[in-house]
């Protein structure tokens, strides 16, 4: 008697935690689901880093910061003009250009859609190579007693060179009318796999 008794309370119990567990508005949501899915889509792309925007990226980046230490190693100046707009510069190119590299290689552009990320990219291209030039003659005419900064104006026209190669391909990717290749191909590329993670997920029986 005293087991039916208990087993009548543990079915009544269940049953209660069941309709409370049904009725409760704290219910489970889809939000780990969704977040464990964004964390996913952070990697590393190698498309883009073989890429000839990803590999001049990377080849800018290196290039600035070569730039700027050579220029950081100058300990004496007269005048000085020259080698704080050089510094200013190839600090400013590498900073900013490392940033768009690490966006663009770890997919983060495909999280914010509201950015024209192709039009960004080409606006700091364009602006790099100006300043690089202007800079890299400044510097050349005030600044070339030291070897530093003989071989920090070498840099900043090697670097100048690469960001106009990438400036023009960028233009005419532009005219081609891709203004968001980067954008519709990472979008793309997403939405395939999503599919193909719903296609090939069981139904439940």
């Amino acid at each position: 008697m005293r087991n039916n008794e208990t087993e009548a309370f543990d079915g009544e119990a269940s049953n209660t935690s069941m309709m409370s567990g049904a009725s409760s508005p704290y219910q489970p949501t889809t939000e780990p689901v969704h977040a464990g899915y964004v964390f996913r889509s952070i990697r590393c792309d190698l498309q883009y880093l073989k890429s000839h925007f990803g590999i001049l990226k990377a080849v800018e980046v290196v290039l600035s910061l070569m730039a700027f230490i050579c220029i950081e190693t100058v300990m004496m100046c007269s005048p000085c003009s020259g080698i704080y707009l050089f510094e200013f510069v190839s600090c400013s190119a590498f900073v900013v250009t490392g940033v768009l590299l690490l966006i663009f290689s770890l997919n983060l552009h495909t999280k914010v859609q509201q950015v024209n990320w192709s039009l960004t990219d080409l606006i700091n291209t364009a602006v790099c190579t100006l300043f690089f030039f202007l800079a890299s003659v400044v510097l050349a005419a005030l600044n070339h007693q030291s070897g530093a900064e003989i071989l920090a104006v070498i840099y900043g026209f090697v670097v100048m060179v690469v960001y106009g190669v990438n400036t023009y391909l960028a233009v005419r990717r532009w005219r081609l009318g891709e203004q968001h290749p980067l954008q519709a191909s990472e979008y793309m590329r997403a939405r395939t796999a999503s599919r193909g993670e719903v296609e090939t997920r069981p139904e439940p029986q």
